[in-house]
Protein backbone atom coordinates (compact mmCIF):
# COMPACT_ATOMS: atom_id res chain seq x y z
CA UNK A 1 0.00 0.00 0.00
CA UNK A 2 2.02 3.29 -1.07
CA UNK A 3 0.77 6.34 0.67
CA UNK A 4 0.92 9.64 -1.62
CA UNK A 5 1.31 13.82 -0.19
CA UNK A 6 1.60 16.80 -2.08
CA UNK A 7 4.82 18.22 -3.12
CA UNK A 8 6.55 21.83 -2.86
CA UNK A 9 4.71 22.77 -6.19
CA UNK A 10 1.42 24.56 -5.14
CA UNK A 11 -1.60 26.10 -7.57
CA UNK A 12 -3.35 25.30 -11.11
CA UNK A 13 0.15 24.42 -12.84
CA UNK A 14 0.13 21.49 -10.18
CA UNK A 15 -3.42 20.37 -11.01
CA UNK A 16 -2.17 17.49 -13.80
CA UNK A 17 1.34 16.71 -12.05
CA UNK A 18 1.69 13.43 -10.22
CA UNK A 19 1.69 13.34 -6.58
CA UNK A 20 5.01 12.09 -4.38
CA UNK A 21 4.76 9.05 -2.70
CA UNK A 22 6.01 9.03 1.14
CA UNK A 23 5.92 5.56 1.58
CA UNK A 24 4.93 2.46 1.14
CA UNK A 25 3.99 -0.90 3.49
CA UNK A 26 3.11 -4.40 2.94
CA UNK A 27 -0.45 -5.27 3.77
CA UNK A 28 -2.10 -8.88 3.25
CA UNK A 29 -5.24 -8.87 2.41
CA UNK A 30 -6.55 -12.21 1.21
CA UNK A 31 -4.55 -15.76 0.98
CA UNK A 32 -1.36 -16.66 2.42
CA UNK A 33 1.17 -14.76 -0.01
CA UNK A 34 5.22 -14.90 0.53
CA UNK A 35 5.84 -11.43 1.87
CA UNK A 36 9.16 -11.21 0.79
CA UNK A 37 8.05 -11.79 -2.65
CA UNK A 38 5.81 -9.06 -2.75
CA UNK A 39 6.39 -6.37 -5.16
CA UNK A 40 4.38 -3.42 -6.13
CA UNK A 41 6.11 -3.63 -9.35
CA UNK A 42 3.25 -6.30 -10.77
CA UNK A 43 0.47 -4.36 -9.36
CA UNK A 44 1.83 -1.80 -11.18
CA UNK A 45 3.02 -3.09 -14.51
CA UNK A 46 -0.70 -4.73 -14.38
CA UNK A 47 -2.34 -0.91 -13.74
CA UNK A 48 -0.40 0.62 -16.49
CA UNK A 49 -1.38 -2.43 -18.79
CA UNK A 50 -4.79 -1.26 -18.24
CA UNK A 51 -4.75 1.84 -18.34
CA UNK A 52 -3.02 1.70 -21.73
CA UNK A 53 -5.31 -0.48 -23.56
CA UNK A 54 -8.82 0.69 -22.13
CA UNK A 55 -8.82 3.96 -22.69
CA UNK A 56 -12.07 4.34 -20.92
CA UNK A 57 -9.61 4.47 -17.51
CA UNK A 58 -8.02 7.22 -18.43
CA UNK A 59 -10.00 10.40 -17.13
CA UNK A 60 -8.70 13.22 -19.94
CA UNK A 61 -10.55 11.43 -22.62
CA UNK A 62 -14.27 11.45 -24.09
CA UNK A 63 -14.55 7.52 -23.83
CA UNK A 64 -14.93 7.32 -20.07
CA UNK A 65 -17.79 5.45 -18.14
CA UNK A 66 -20.15 7.87 -17.01
CA UNK A 67 -21.83 4.56 -15.31
CA UNK A 68 -20.48 2.36 -12.91
CA UNK A 69 -21.76 -0.80 -14.08
CA UNK A 70 -20.52 0.31 -17.99
CA UNK A 71 -17.28 0.86 -16.11
CA UNK A 72 -17.58 -3.05 -14.57
CA UNK A 73 -18.78 -4.57 -18.14
CA UNK A 74 -15.69 -3.11 -20.19
CA UNK A 75 -13.51 -3.95 -16.92
CA UNK A 76 -14.57 -7.43 -17.17
CA UNK A 77 -14.47 -7.84 -21.32
CA UNK A 78 -11.06 -6.56 -20.73
CA UNK A 79 -9.60 -8.96 -18.18
CA UNK A 80 -11.51 -11.90 -19.83
CA UNK A 81 -9.68 -10.90 -23.48
CA UNK A 82 -6.02 -10.44 -21.14
CA UNK A 83 -6.41 -13.56 -19.79
CA UNK A 84 -7.97 -15.62 -22.22
CA UNK A 85 -7.59 -14.32 -26.12
CA UNK A 86 -4.33 -13.01 -25.66
CA UNK A 87 -0.94 -14.98 -25.24
CA UNK A 88 1.70 -13.24 -23.31
CA UNK A 89 5.41 -13.62 -24.60
CA UNK A 90 7.08 -14.68 -21.50
CA UNK A 91 4.56 -17.26 -21.08
CA UNK A 92 5.27 -18.55 -24.87
CA UNK A 93 8.68 -18.61 -24.42
CA UNK A 94 8.49 -20.77 -20.83
CA UNK A 95 5.94 -23.23 -23.39
CA UNK A 96 8.87 -23.81 -25.45
CA UNK A 97 7.27 -21.65 -28.23
CA UNK A 98 3.94 -22.67 -28.26
CA UNK A 99 0.99 -19.63 -27.70
CA UNK A 100 0.00 -19.65 -24.35
CA UNK A 101 -2.30 -17.35 -22.34
CA UNK A 102 -2.57 -16.90 -18.78
CA UNK A 103 -5.47 -19.04 -18.45
CA UNK A 104 -3.98 -21.70 -20.55
CA UNK A 105 -0.92 -21.84 -18.19
CA UNK A 106 -3.20 -21.69 -15.34
CA UNK A 107 -5.07 -24.49 -16.53
CA UNK A 108 -8.70 -22.54 -16.87
CA UNK A 109 -8.16 -23.07 -20.51
CA UNK A 110 -6.51 -25.37 -23.02
CA UNK A 111 -6.98 -23.32 -26.32
CA UNK A 112 -6.36 -19.63 -27.01
CA UNK A 113 -10.33 -18.11 -27.29
CA UNK A 114 -11.57 -15.61 -29.74
CA UNK A 115 -14.00 -12.87 -29.17
CA UNK A 116 -16.33 -14.67 -30.59
CA UNK A 117 -16.12 -17.39 -27.72
CA UNK A 118 -16.46 -14.75 -25.72
CA UNK A 119 -19.69 -13.47 -27.00
CA UNK A 120 -21.13 -16.67 -26.97
CA UNK A 121 -20.82 -16.96 -23.06
CA UNK A 122 -23.42 -13.79 -23.06
CA UNK A 123 -27.08 -14.24 -22.95
CA UNK A 124 -28.77 -13.17 -26.25
CA UNK A 125 -30.53 -10.61 -23.99
CA UNK A 126 -27.12 -9.21 -22.92
CA UNK A 127 -25.71 -8.93 -26.54
CA UNK A 128 -29.03 -7.53 -27.62
CA UNK A 129 -28.63 -4.86 -25.34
Amino acid sequence: MKSYGQGPEQGPSRRYGPTICTGASKVRMIGRPNMEKISMSFVERANRSMRMRMRRIARLTDGFSKKAENHAHSAGLYFMHYNFCRPHMTLTKAAGGIHTTPAMAAGAANHIWTAETILGLMSDEAVIG
